[in-house]
């Protein structure tokens, strides 16, 4: 394998502090196995995809390096919300013509349906809670600009309001330095662990074979089948799908390489606050909410009182990196939130996020392979749109039109990163120029 970030991010340090625990009972391969499509990646995406094809008769089996949601899909913020794309609006329509934007507008909330679909559908108990989500302004011109996006949404059939910081606090949802807020009634928040777990006990209740500890080293042609390598055992399956999204590897397949860029998020949790800590930092609403910047801030409180808060950045995985980003989420906790700050931080992780040189995901075959698709980058909202991703692709894997709405966002596959292998160094470059940015 081939994989981009330094070893540490790969390994079980990151989410050793996680507050989503994970089923680690799944049956790792063993042996030489026959399987009509096969899967690579068990997170939200793959997952979907399994519960998809399994219900419509398919003959399939998962393979997971570690265990179902290990990766990004078990341990983000539990953020089931609009998203999946980086591009604007404006791009997204000079890319693909009048009427993209909304397209993937009302792409966004139908996946946002589909999790609520399948949560339903399953008794998946993922403690949900939230009437859409919140977006502070770090600075007045960010709140300016909250009128068209209210347009936007409008236009799409998605319900909004912008709020001024007096109406913030009246809400409940005082932070420091916020010029005002936008509520968007589209999404839930909830407990992202428990969702994968619900998903691959759907997914394997339907008859698809889940393998976890079953990391696939080698992709190899043969005849009209793919042959999948793994250290305990092979698989061979006439059909692939590629779920792997920020935890792939170069060479699997080789068309990979410098198509997708991994960055890094992390999160901090405190201890459950009392009624009387969150009065008097001013925060009692249970709304998800994000701010504005470019390396935004991510937040939540919990059912439980918890507070989570999550802040994207960080250009090396080793454990001092890890020490330098703790103290700066610290920092930036203790800023926003001044009536917290010596408040004790229980669980702490990080993991990988997916980006695409284009900012929009990508659905599709895979180039130069046949019977091969893939499904990844969501930008760090992939709680819905991985999981919308996930069902695009098994209607793909099985041949077929998708039933779903397939906006042309997320057909356009994916190019390559200027510098190739060494394209983290943009990450490095471009990390304080954001940071100034966000600042100024």
């Amino acid at each position: 394998m081939k994989r981009l970030w330094e070893p540490h991010a790969y390994s079980p340090a990151p989410r050793a502090r996680c507050l989503w625990p994970l089923e680690a009972d799944w049956p790792a391969l063993d042996g030489d196995h026959e399987a009509e499509i096969a899967i690579i990646g068990g997170g939200y995406t793959g997952l979907s995809a399994a519960l998809h094809l399994a219900q419509s008769g398919e003959r399939v089996m998962l393979l997971e390096a570690e265990a179902p949601g290990w990766g990004a899909s078990g341990r983000n913020g539990g953020f089931c919300c609009l998203g999946g794309a980086m591009a604007s609006g404006a791009a997204l329509d000079r890319r693909f013509g009048p009427g993209a934007a909304k397209d993937w507008l009302q792409t966004e909330k139908r996946a946002i349906d589909l999790v609520a679909g399948l949560l339903d559908e399953h008794g998946i108990a993922a403690e949900t809670h939230s009437d859409g989500e919140l977006v502070l302004a770090h600075r007045p011109r960010a709140f300016n600009g909250f009128a068209s996006e209210v347009e936007a949404l409008a236009q799409a059939g998605i319900g909004a309001e912008i709020l001024a910081p007096e109406a913030l606090a009246e809400r409940g949802a005082k932070m420091a330095g916020a010029h005002g807020g936008l509520h968007v009634r589209a999404g839930f928040a909830l407990n992202p662990g428990r969702y994968a777990i619900g998903l691959a006990r759907a997914a394997a209740a339907a008859g698809a074979d889940i393998r976890a500890q079953s990391p696939v080293t080698r992709i190899r042609a043969e005849g009209r089948h793919h042959q999948l390598t793994t250290p305990g055992g092979a698989v061979r399956a006439r059909r692939l799908l590629i779920a792997t999204n920020g935890y792939s590897s170069e060479d699997l397949p080789g068309w990979l390489a410098g198509r997708f860029m991994p960055v890094q998020s992390s999160i901090i949790v405190t201890r459950p606050l009392t009624p009387a800590e969150q009065a008097a930092q001013g925060w009692t609403t249970d709304l998800m909410a994000y701010d504005s910047r470019t390396l935004l801030h991510y937040f939540r409180l919990m059912p439980d009182g918890r507070f989570l808060f999550g802040m994207r950045g960080g250009s090396r995985a080793t454990p001092a990196a890890e020490a330098r980003i703790a103290a700066n989420i610290r920092a930036d906790f203790a800023r926003l939130f001044p009536a917290w700050a010596g408040v004790e931080i229980n669980h702490e992780w990080s993991g990988l996020v997916n980006l695409a040189r284009a900012l929009t995901p990508y659905v599709g075959p895979v180039p130069g392979m046949d019977n091969a698709w893939v499904s990844m980058a969501y930008h760090g909202n992939g709680v819905a749109m991985a999981s919308y991703a996930g069902a695009l692709a098994a209607d793909l894997v099985r041949g077929r039109t998708p039933s779903r709405r397939f906006p042309a966002a997320m057909q356009a596959p994916l190019t390559r990163f200027a510098l190739g292998r060494w394209r983290r160094a943009l990450l490095a470059a471009s990390t304080p120029i954001m940071a100034l940015g966000d600042r100024l």
